[in-house]
Order: structure tokens, then C-alpha cells, then sequence
């Protein structure tokens, strides 16, 4: 497992900074998703809800690639590539509602559908690079 630079940290953690996540569609064809991202114990969190094409793509292929870009400069970025490690059903929901909070500044998060099930998927970090 790669080690996330200690002076890249922020970008998974404090900063509002979206990740674009590479998933492989079922062609082998690339798949982008602007998400958001959290970080615990050396790996990138994403949450998502079952169903949705970064969902079946990731549980199909676990290889993903990130690229998050500091919101207040551009030029400073971290690019990641990794593969899912873990999914987990227990604690998504509420893990939703921190990345709401994170993200959006509410207590709650305000795009939950009717029988959406959240999942969070753990991803180990291979390989890195940065810059800035």
C-alpha cells in the first residue's frame, strides 16, 4: 500500500476538494465521477449509493484512480491509483451526513432517495503522485 504524502493529507480531509474517480465500465472503457472524498487509516473513502454505475463498476473491477486538485490552487493536486480493499454497508448513512456536513455545511445528507442503500467503498492508494 502506498503512503498518502503527509502535506497532500487536506485534500482527503479538511478541503472541500472533490475527487474525480476512474471506474472501468464493463467494456474496459473509462468512467469519471466527480465525488467526495474521505480519508481513515491510510485509505480513501468514497461513498456511494447501490445501483449507481461507480457502484457496479467498482464491484465488478476494483481498480479506481483519483484525482483530487486543491480548491484554492489548481496547480497543487494528488493523483492516486488504487484499488477497492473494502465495502461496507454499516455506518454509510451516517457517513453520508458527515460528508454532508463537510461538503455542504448540513447536518444532513439532503439528496437521500426513497430505498437508496449507501455503501462505503475503503480504497488502498498503490501508487501516488503530486504536485505543488
Amino acid at each position: 500500500m502506498a503512503k498518502i504524502p503527509g502535506e497532500f493529507v487536506d485534500l482527503l480531509t479538511t478541503k472541500k476538494a472533490f475527487a474525480d474517480l476512474a471506474t472501468l465500465m464493463p467494456d474496459g472503457s473509462p468512467q469519471v465521477t466527480p465525488v467526495w472524498v474521505d480519508y481513515k487509516d491510510g485509505k480513501i473513502l468514497i461513498n456511494t449509493a447501490r445501483g449507481r454505475v461507480k457502484d457496479r463498476n467498482m464491484s465488478a473491477d476494483r481498480r479506481v484512480a483519483l484525482a483530487i486538485s486543491d480548491p484554492d490552487n489548481p496547480y497543487r493536486h494528488i493523483q492516486i491509483r488504487g484499488r477497492v480493499a473494502n465495502v461496507v454497508e454499516k455506518g454509510a448513512a451516517e457517513h453520508i451526513d458527515a460528508m454532508a456536513k463537510k461538503y455542504l455545511g448540513q447536518d444532513k445528507y439532503p439528496y437521500h432517495q426513497p430505498g437508496d442503500v449507501r455503501v462505503i467503498y475503503e480504497i488502498e492508494p498503490l501508487s501516488c503522485s503530486t504536485m505543488g
